[in-house]
């Protein structure tokens, strides 16, 4: 009996996979539907197609695509949290809030930074990689300002997401010396108003 013969029949004779073999399942097939479609076209469904599972156990398992996604590349719990919190509070701050916790992602404990980093070197070097960040940022600042959206909404979004992500490039990837020696708050401060204006602009009468 050959070797793959017998690890057939040692499958056969074992448990069912449990959760835990099947949450990975989902995961690997998340990781090939986003490096293969992308962000945007990568639905519940057809994750949970290629997983063999029903979409409701991925809901079970990520709660949504933005958590899949994050769980698929990685990315800590912990950070895509920061983004969410950030979105909690009056609108009049909602840009400082965002650029702080950018920052403090991206450039914080290791636990959450390197995860980041790691995936944005990726994204420099990986048009594939690179649509997919680009893509996950940008849905998480439309979904966080949603109570904004209009028909430049996406556009907005994604000037966004390209200028945070870009102070972050210019400090660690890049290392501008100005930039990379700016401290932290100054960055709040500066970049804060920008984004505000792009993300919650001012209400015509």
């Amino acid at each position: 009996m050959t070797t793959r013969e017998d690890a057939v029949r040692k499958g056969r004779r074992g448990r069912r996979p449990g959760p835990s073999s099947t949450r990975e399942a989902v995961l690997v097939a998340a990781r090939a539907r986003f490096a293969a479609n992308g962000f945007k076209a990568t639905t519940i469904r057809l994750v949970a197609g290629d997983a063999g599972v029903d979409p409701s156990q991925v809901m079970q398992f990520f709660g949504s695509k933005d958590e899949l996604f994050a769980a698929a590349m990685a990315i800590p719990a912990s950070a895509l949290e920061r983004f969410n919190t950030a979105y909690e509070g009056p609108d009049e701050h909602l840009g400082e809030r965002l650029v702080r916790a950018s920052l403090l992602a991206w450039e914080g404990s290791p636990e959450d930074s390197e995860p980041l980093m790691a995936m944005l070197r990726g994204a420099v070097a990986n048009e594939s990689a690179s649509e997919q960040l680009r893509d996950f940022l940008q849905s998480r600042l439309r979904h966080g300002t949603k109570g904004h959206a209009d028909d430049d909404a996406a556009l907005r979004a994604g000037l966004a997401s390209t200028m945070l992500v870009g102070v972050i490039v210019g400090r660690r990837v890049i290392g501008v010396p100005t930039l990379a020696a700016a401290d932290p708050e100054k960055l709040v401060a500066l970049l804060g108003p920008a984004i505000q204006q792009i993300l919650v602009p001012p209400k015509s009468h």
